[in-house]
């Protein structure tokens, strides 16, 4: 990773709060957890445990991912809710600008990935060890002037950077991408990834959740 840089603080207002879960909305820039070394303590659990201290973390987004994560508050609140990802109970929807124009109104990309070691964080697509990946996406809009395309991607399974390889393997890497895209990380100052729908029935109650934040792009 280069220089960490996070955004300013401004406090995180969650989405939704009960005795025993937060919704939040992760900026773009910041770490999900902290990373290694005193320069990359500071990330979305540190800032929310300013007011929660009991939040844990359930699922990550990426650094340069924005958009809706899900905290549990307390230790029997993260187990319940980490199975629920575990059993791929909890719909994700993402939205994402895309470079080219995508000729496919809907389609699957399904690739097995796995760490690329010599030159990590990147993964690659290995058909011989790598954990099987799939991604559902469905295009929205067509940008025939800046030829880029805005997609709706479903993640059916959670590889590291699963989304990002796989459309980058599809010939059409996500805008701002510092791994993948190659030119096309150039057209966004951003990732232009965005986690935008998240819907679960709550573990204890039973009652269906679902939650939305617009993508800030």
């Amino acid at each position: 990773m280069s220089a960490y840089c996070p955004p300013v603080d401004t406090g995180l207002t969650p989405l939704f709060v009960d005795d025993t879960l937060l919704i939040v909305d992760k900026p773009a820039g910041l770490l999900s957890v902290p990373g290694r070394g005193e320069d990359k303590a500071d990330c979305l659990v540190s800032r929310i445990q300013v007011q929660f201290a009991d939040a844990l973390i359930v699922h990550r987004l990426d650094m340069s991912t924005s958009g809706l994560l899900v905290l549990a508050r307390g230790e029997e609140m993260h187990r319940l809710l980490s199975k629920l990802f575990r059993d791929r109970l909890v719909d994700k929807r993402y939205v994402a600008v895309v470079d080219g124009l995508l000729k496919a109104e809907q389609g699957e990309v399904e690739l097995p990935l796995i760490c690329d070691w010599p030159n990590r964080p990147r993964q690659k697509v290995d058909f011989d060890i790598g954990k099987p990946s799939l991604t559902r996406f469905r295009r929205l809009e067509l940008d025939p002037i800046n030829k880029v395309t805005r997609v709706e991607l479903e993640p059916f399974t959670g590889r590291s950077h699963q989304l990002r390889v796989h459309m980058a393997e599809l010939g059409h890497p996500i805008l701002g991408d510092d791994l993948y895209a190659g030119a096309a990380e150039g057209k966004a100052d951003r990732l232009l990834l965005h986690a935008m729908d998240l819907a679960f029935s709550h573990p204890l109650t039973g009652e269906a959740l679902r939650f939305h934040c617009p993508p800030p792009f």
